[in-house]
């Protein structure tokens, strides 16, 4: 592996300048470049895009598939880039069961049918469901996930790269700053040579080891500086030692030499340092400028990204609208035929545990409600037409009981299966009661001069 310790190096002062601004930015020690008014109100909006996207994807989830485990495992093959077993619904494996228990109880008694009955109608609920979750997952759920994988990771990666450049930049205009304010220290301060006392002499000992073993400097070197002599008699009698790269072995052992003032520095290299940090303020400036732009652009995508998941939304509510609608439509087709065979349940109930003749319905029925008409209920054969049940009750032939009506509001439209029932429009008004004997799931409904019997779950009560 190839291992370069400059590159190494070159980061690792990169990071620390960085590091070192951000923390004095923290407390308060150090100017911020702040962006402008538009660009924020950009950055906020990704956040909160980002933000109510993965609320609204997780939430979606849970309503398609309520079990937790049974998300983890689709994760898991999303992730391992597998195809998710077909699973079974609620639904489906609940019409299992009760076609299971009609062919145990028998499918030609009354309960055996009704199972069969409820158990396709469970099927086919079932069957929607798992074409909803499909169409929801497809249009819906998988825009949201390549925006937060996709799009997502790229602004964030894009605004960390912003970040680390405005660092850079806000640190090249501090070493500016403090790069001309000890330029203008050091054109306040006199010349050393010119203002040294003429009858100074070094002392023995500092002389000694100022120029045992001394190596000169290069001419054009940062340690040229009004001459070697000239910095040496500056050293010695300020207690400091030359700046960082000078060539002063001889130097390096004087207790005397500790620190070196930088107003002993020339102008002239003060002036240099300027130019310098003027010239890296530059490039950051032009870097920090182009990385600004691509995040910008990047952030104004957002706007885009909001009309596409609003058409998803569209696709999601037709979906789920189609959806309950089939559901709808199987209820009621289901109820209807429950509806038909009402009586004939009722009358097998009946004819199974026949009671006393005493206490017959219509006998009882007598005895308590005297003043109330009784329709009696006739046994019915299994696999026979309940022509002779249906004709018992003649809703034209039934009067209201003297008490005991109320009104109601229709809910839904409901078209009225035979003569003895009556036909139903949403939002009307009609006049219903109850009559002994009767099924509980279905009432006696009026209107006008129409009378029939009327499914209860269609109707709203009022007192």
């Amino acid at each position: 592996m190839d291992f370069n310790v400059k590159k190494l190096a070159s980061d690792a002062g990169v990071f620390f300048s960085r590091a070192m601004q951000f923390t004095e930015e923290k407390l308060g020690q150090a100017e911020k470049t702040e962006l402008d008014a538009h660009f924020e109100n950009l950055l906020a909006r990704a956040d909160s895009t980002k933000n109510w996207t993965e609320k609204i994807l997780r939430q979606t989830e849970v309503l398609l598939q309520p079990n937790p485990s049974a998300r983890v495992e689709e994760f898991l093959y999303e992730k391992l880039d597998r195809k998710v077993p077909s699973r079974v619904t609620n639904g489906e494996l609940l019409a299992q069961y009760m076609t299971e228990a009609a062919n145990d109880f028998g499918p030609g008694t009354p309960y055996g049918k009704t199972l069969i009955k409820v158990g396709e109608t469970q099927r086919r609920l079932g069957a929607a469901e798992r074409d909803f979750i499909h169409s929801a997952s497809i249009n819906f759920l998988t825009p949201l996930r390549n925006f937060l994988e996709g799009d997502w990771r790229t602004i964030s990666k894009e605004r960390r790269i912003l970040q680390n450049r405005r660092l850079d930049l806000d640190a090249c205009k501090a070493r500016l700053k403090k790069a001309k304010a000890a330029e203008a220290k050091a054109a306040a301060v006199p010349d050393f040579q010119e203002t040294r006392p003429r009858n100074y002499v070094l002392s023995a000992s500092a002389s000694a080891e100022c120029r045992s073993e001394r190596k000169g400097p290069k001419p054009g070197s940062c340690c040229w500086v009004k001459g070697w002599l000239s910095l040496e008699l500056a050293c010695c009698v300020h207690g400091a030692s030359l700046p960082i790269g000078v060539n002063a072995e001889c130097l390096s052992t004087s207790p005397t030499l500790t620190s070196f003032p930088v107003a002993l520095w020339s102008p002239q290299l003060w002036s240099d340092e300027v130019e310098k940090a003027e010239h890296e303020l530059r490039l950051t400036q032009t870097e920090f400028d182009r990385q600004a732009e691509v995040t910008r652009l990047l952030l104004e995508g957002i706007s885009s990204t909001h009309v596409n998941h609003l058409r998803c939304l569209h696709e999601f509510v037709e979906s789920q609208t189609n959806y309950y609608a089939q559901c709808y439509q199987y209820m009621l087709d289901l109820q209807k035929q429950l509806g038909r065979f009402s009586g004939t349940f009722v009358g097998n109930a009946e004819s199974t545990s026949p009671p006393p003749a005493a206490a017959s319905p219509p006998a009882v029925a007598a005895t308590t409600l005297p003043a109330v008409p009784t329709i009696p209920v006739v046994p019915t054969i299994v696999g026979v037409p309940n022509t002779v049940a249906e004709s018992v009750l003649n809703p034209n032939e039934v009067k209201p009981p003297a008490s005991g009506t109320r009104k109601a509001r229709v809910l839904y439209d409901y078209e009225a299966a035979d003569s003895t029932e009556l036909a139903l429009l949403a939002d009307e008004m009609i006049t219903v009661y109850s009559l002994p004997g009767m099924d509980p799931d279905w009432l006696i409904g009026e209107r006008g001069n129409q009378k029939g019997k009327v499914p209860v779950t269609y109707l709203e009560l009022l007192s």
